[in-house]
């Protein structure tokens, strides 16, 4: 798990993705809050990787409007319904052993919201069949998702151009 308030929480979970990719692992992306409108660095390297000869394609699932502080519907998706709907589909997978490599992306809002409850969480993490890899990211990291996990990484911000009023730039935040 990466939590925290600093940046590079995905980052560091898509590093961890590339090399799970790097030794064939199957893997599983689900976006709690990207929107699918929006085109993410990674999702384009996984899908050209995903075009050189025998490589294994990244499933990838975006479940909401883009940003986290959104939690309202927009163009008749209601986005609580989404994250529960992409949990579920996350379970169904990991009880049948789908993937090898699970990055459950933004997945600490839903459960902070209460759209995704965290007992049910816990539970399916814990009793999760075989090997699975789940990687989940997120500020705000609820306790007993933290007790669950086996590594949990926190960003700590100390500074960030935003700060300053600086928007996010082409290659370093998308």
């Amino acid at each position: 798990m990466f939590t925290g308030d600093g940046k590079g929480k995905s980052t560091a979970a898509f590093g961890m993705a590339l090399r799970a990719y790097n030794q064939k692992f199957s893997i599983g992306v689900f976006q709690f809050v990207k929107s699918p409108k929006w085109k993410v660095g990674e999702e384009a390297v996984f899908t050209t990787l995903a075009g050189l000869e025998g490589a294994p394609a990244v499933e990838w699932h975006k479940m909401g409007q883009g940003w986290s502080w959104i939690k309202k519907k927009s163009d008749g998706i209601d986005p609580a319904e989404a994250a529960k709907q992409g949990w579920d589909e996350v379970k169904r997978r990991l009880a049948n052993e789908t993937h090898d490599f699970y990055l459950l992306d933004e997945f600490t809002y839903p459960i902070e919201w209460g759209w995704i409850d965290i007992d049910d969480v816990c539970h399916t993490l814990t009793h999760r069949p075989g090997t699975q890899h789940v990687v989940m990211t997120g500020r705000r990291a609820h306790p007993r998702l933290i007790e669950v996990a086996d590594l949990v990484t926190e960003m700590r911000k100390i500074k960030h151009p935003m700060d300053e009023g600086r928007k996010g730039q082409k290659g370093i935040e998308w």
